[in-house]
């Protein structure tokens, strides 16, 4: 089909370690992997509580600014996109990379009150540049360099998936790097993940939805409405400081930088710019991100086609989307 100028390139495979055993437990691998906080003084404390200091110093920072915000912007939803609902803080599972704390805030962007009780979301790819659910989808030769699995489809039925950006085909059932979060009375979450890495035609980024007006099951989050799908993005100098830290320096797939982005709108925290905390000579140590978003909770913005408004790169990404 013909892609829109707005929809994203299509997953550039650029690992070869395609045949990941799932891990169940929260803990496992992924506990493993953020061991590397405790050495630095933006620590992020592993404890089931989560009332680590970094975490309380984001949410001091983001509950300082006292007046109302403009509106976050909305922006596609991508075709990466997997209906899971997988409620948990940690999302790490197997992957490996920078530990990366993500400290959000949902709020009413006409009242400044916190949505409480609202389901916030978010997925992204790993070092490599690969979606969970979408590992065996090849670049097209768009500079990823991947080579196409040769070990046998998954079994059983792919999970449902999302609209807009043109929803690609799920070739597998895993899951890391995606949850989802209910909001604390102060409309907080936050999630451990890691730094996600770059694929072909894109800005590093996370994906984002806030779902508000439902109710959450032993299973699911039932009814409401998505009323806001966004992306986050990371500051240059944080993106280039990790491109010589293992697994990141083995992506070879040319990176888009956020002023190059085709997505990004360019409006700093508005348009989902993160504020980072990490030591900038051992960013392999951990990274803190937070930010507020400022949304319609009566609205619906599922992302399905929405703009992203930013300006057009300046490389020439694959159209395979």
């Amino acid at each position: 089909m013909t892609k829109r100028s707005h929809d994203e390139p299509d997953n550039a495979v650029v690992s070869q370690a395609l045949t990941r055993r799932r891990a169940l437990a929260l803990g496992g691998a992924g506990a493993v992997a953020l061991t590397g906080l405790g050495a630095t003084a933006y620590a992020a404390d592993r404890s089931a509580s989560g009332g680590s200091a970094a975490v309380a110093a984001a949410k001091a920072k983001a509950l300082a600014t006292t007046a109302c915000m403009q509106l976050t912007s909305e922006q596609i939803e991508g075709p990466y996109y997997l209906d899971y609902e997988l409620f948990r803080k940690n999302v790490v599972e197997d992957r490996t990379g920078i530990p990366l704390l993500l400290v959000l805030r949902a709020v009413d962007a006409s009242t400044c009150e916190p949505l409480r009780d609202s389901a916030v979301e978010i997925w992204h790819c790993d070092a490599s540049g690969v979606y969970s659910g979408y590992t065996r989808t090849g670049n097209g030769g768009g500079g990823g360099g991947g080579t196409p699995p040769t070990d046998p489809p998954p079994t059983g039925t792919p999970p449902p998936g999302g609209g807009g950006g043109g929803h690609a085909t799920p070739t597998d059932d895993l899951t890391w790097l995606r949850g989802i979060q209910m909001t604390d009375h102060q409309g907080f979450v936050t999630f451990r993940t890691v730094f996600p890495g770059w694929y072909s035609g894109r800005a590093v980024h996370v994906h984002t939805k806030v779902h508000t007006g439902g109710t959450r099951t032993s299973t699911a989050y039932t009814g409401g409405r998505t009323c806001h799908t966004g992306q986050f993005y990371f500051a240059e100098s944080a993106v280039t400081a990790t491109t010589g830290v293992t697994p990141y320096s083995a992506n070879t797939v040319t990176r888009v930088t956020l002023d190059q982005d085709s997505i990004y709108p360019g409006t700093g925290t508005e348009g989902g710019l993160l504020k980072l905390v990490y030591d900038p000579r051992h960013i392999q140590r951990g990274v803190v991100g937070y930010l507020t978003m400022a949304v319609d909770p009566a609205a619906t913005n599922d992302g399905e086609g929405a703009p992203g408004g930013g300006p057009t790169p300046t490389a020439s990404p694959t159209d395979t989307a």
